[in-house]
C-alpha cells in the first residue's frame, strides 16, 4: 500500500529544496537586491502564490536553513544526559559540532556553505532578518533553562550570554574559513576558543 502522506511529504520537501537553491543560484549571481521573487518563481518553475507558502519573505529563502536551527540550543538543553547540566550540554554539542563541521559552528568550508556566509554578512536584509531568527532561539532556549530549574531573571539573562557566545564563535571561525583558513586548520584554534568561552560562561552565569 501506497505511503501517500509520506509521498506528498517528500514531494514537498523537494519542491522546497529547489525553490531554495534556484533563489539562492540567482542572488550568488547578481545580488540579493538585484533579483525580484517573480523572477525566482519563474526560474523555480512554480507560482508566485507557491512560493510563498514555503517561504513568507523573500529573506527565508536563504534563511530558512538558520531557520531549521533555531531552537539547537534548546533542544540540547532538554535532551541533556541525566544528572547533566544546561551549560554542559551546551558545550558538549558545539564541541560535538565543530568535529563535525556543522555550517552551525562556522566551521565549514564547503564552497556553497561559504557562498551563503558571504551573501548573507554583506546583504543588510539578511542581517537584518537572522538577527530574528536569533532572537527567537534566545527566547526557547530561555524557556528550555527555566524548564531545567534556572530561576528568573537567571533563565533569560544566561540565555543571552549563551546565545552571544555560540554566535560569536560561529562567527569567527566562518570569517576565518571566508578567509581562506581550511577547517582542519582552523579546528585546533576553534575548539581552545570554545572551550575557554565555555569556561567563562560557566564562571558567570553560575552553574554547570
Amino acid at each position: 500500500m501506497t505511503d501517500e502522506p509520506g509521498l506528498r511529504e517528500r514531494k514537498k520537501l523537494r519542491t522546497r529544496a529547489a525553490i531554495s537553491a534556484a533563489a539562492i543560484g540567482l542572488f550568488l549571481e547578481r545580488g540579493f537586491d538585484a533579483v525580484g521573487v517573480a523572477e525566482v518563481a519563474r526560474v523555480a518553475e512554480v507560482s508566485k502564490r507557491t512560493l510563498f507558502a514555503y517561504f513568507p519573505t523573500k529573506e527565508d529563502l536563504v534563511l530558512h536553513r538558520f531557520a531549521d536551527h533555531e531552537t539547537d540550543a534548546a533542544d540540547v538543553v532538554r535532551a541533556r544526559r541525566p544528572g547533566q547540566g544546561p551549560l554542559a550540554a551546551l558545550r558538549e554539542a558545539f564541541l560535538r559540532g565543530l568535529e563535525a563541521r556543522e555550517p552551525v559552528t562556522g566551521l565549514c568550508d564547503l564552497p556553497a556553505v561559504v557562498a551563503v556566509f558571504r551573501l548573507v554578512t554583506g546583504t543588510p536584509a539578511l542581517v537584518a532578518r537572522l538577527a530574528e531568527f536569533t532572537g527567537a532561539g534566545e527566547a526557547a532556549l530561555a524557556a528550555a533553562l527555566a524548564e531545567a530549574g534556572v530561576p528568573d531573571p537567571d533563565a533569560g539573562l544566561a540565555a543571552a550570554q549563551i546565545t552571544a557566545v555560540r554566535r560569536a564563535l560561529a562567527t569567527a571561525n566562518m570569517a576565518a574559513i571566508a578567509g581562506g583558513v581550511p577547517a582542519r586548520e582552523r579546528l585546533l584554534q576553534a575548539r581552545v576558543t570554545a572551550e575557554r568561552a565555555f569556561t567563562l560562561l560557566s564562571s558567570g552565569v553560575g552553574f554547570a
